[in-house]
């Protein structure tokens, strides 16, 4: 005997079939077809809506048991020493790939100017004989030198359109082939330079693609400099009430920004999987930074930090041995040798902010999975 259930799924069936015929019979196959594959891709549409982590909604109180997730992974401390034993524990497929990002660099983009750098350092000979009575030392006009070298935008000062187009490729370059060899090499798989500089560049216009929503993304803080560059030129921030409202806009802005480009920067490193799509890497990086993205602001301020504390160790002594040698021997003066460490101390940056990114990346999954 059948059973009941059976015996409804089949009345379910007859009941569709009916409405399906009553419909084509009335409006005619070709608009029942359509009407039908309209449904079906409306329901798929709504479906992953709903999948997607959604923490606030409109009108709706939210409660801190709703919006705060709980995400496990190791200490600040911890996680920028792990980037570090990562790259050493690699060398020799990082210090190549510095090697030929340095040298692309050269040839492509060009080194910074000896000239810029001479002149930064007459002005503060100039500066040290009329002030300080020429007592400040030599470690000091390093510190001060790199200071002004950095904030000056003297690394790619002079750069014309076709050289700022290739740094950007560079940039890319290194991104996607620090991603592509730690993704091998924490799997286990032997990997080679060579098997990333033909690989690694895949999901190039999927990355660039990304990129180019986190650079719009970026507009307000653009906005943000330009207007402060005008409020500055016409004393338009001399009210303070002005000023208030001035920097309450701006403030605005920022926050605005920072929490679109706080998922974006993980999309570019969830696109550079094979066979992931741009909205698609948007909506996971989205959904994986929910309810997180002040711990991953807090975790990138730290991340810069460190890199200002390894630019500071070993570009300082440099520097400062430069300006001894250079006092010493009059031939070492037009030998641009803090440039080429400028140059090569930039790209160890890029490679350190994609392996410190990618790793919390990986973290961040694998406590999904856990879950």
């Amino acid at each position: 005997m059948p059973s009941s259930s059976s015996k409804e799924q089949k009345k379910k069936k007859a009941g569709k079939k009916s409405a399906k015929k009553t419909e084509e019979k009335e409006c005619g196959p070709f608009k029942a077809a359509f009407l039908e594959s309209y449904k079906n891709a409306r329901e798929k549409m709504w479906k992953r809506k709903r999948a997607r982590v959604r923490l606030h909604q409109s009108f709706k109180r939210s409660y801190r048991e709703d919006y705060v997730r709980k995400l496990s992974v190791p200490g600040l401390l911890h996680h920028a020493a792990d980037t570090f034993i990562a790259i050493f524990k690699n060398w020799k497929l990082f210090v190549p790939l510095i090697i030929f990002a340095v040298v692309f660099n050269v040839v492509l983009v060009g080194l910074m100017s000896e000239d810029t750098y001479v002149q930064f350092q007459q002005v503060l000979e100039e500066t040290n004989a009329g002030i300080a009575g020429g007592e400040v030392g030599n470690f000091a006009k390093s510190g001060l030198l790199l200071i002004s070298t950095v904030t000056t935008g003297g690394l790619t000062g002079g750069m014309g359109e076709a050289q700022t187009i290739f740094a950007v490729i560079i940039f890319l370059l290194i991104w996607l082939v620090t991603i592509y060899l730690l993704r091998f090499r924490l799997a286990g798989k032997k990997v080679k330079l060579r098997d990333g500089l033909y690989n690694a560049f895949s999901p190039l216009v999927s990355t660039f693609l990304v990129f180019l929503v986190g650079f719009i993304q970026a507009l307000p803080i653009f906005l943000v400099i330009f207007l402060y560059s005008a409020a500055v030129q016409t004393d338009f921030l001399a009210t303070p009430f002005y000023a208030l409202v001035f920097f309450i806009f701006v403030a605005a802005l920022i926050i605005l920004s920072t929490y679109l480009l706080s998922s974006t920067i993980i999309a570019l490193i969830a696109v550079t999987a094979p066979g992931l799509y741009p909205m698609t890497a948007l909506k996971t990086a989205s959904d994986l930074m929910a309810g997180r993205r002040i711990r991953f602001l807090i975790r990138v301020i730290f991340m810069l930090l460190v890199l200002a504390v390894i630019w500071v160790a070993i570009m300082l002594p440099l520097m400062t041995l430069d300006l001894w040698l250079k006092g010493m021997i009059d031939w070492l003066e037009g030998v641009p040798f803090v440039p080429v460490l400028l140059l090569i101390m930039t790209c160890f940056t890029f490679v350190y902010v994609a392996a410190y990114l990618y790793l919390y990346y990986r973290r961040i999954l694998a406590y999904e999975d856990d879950k």
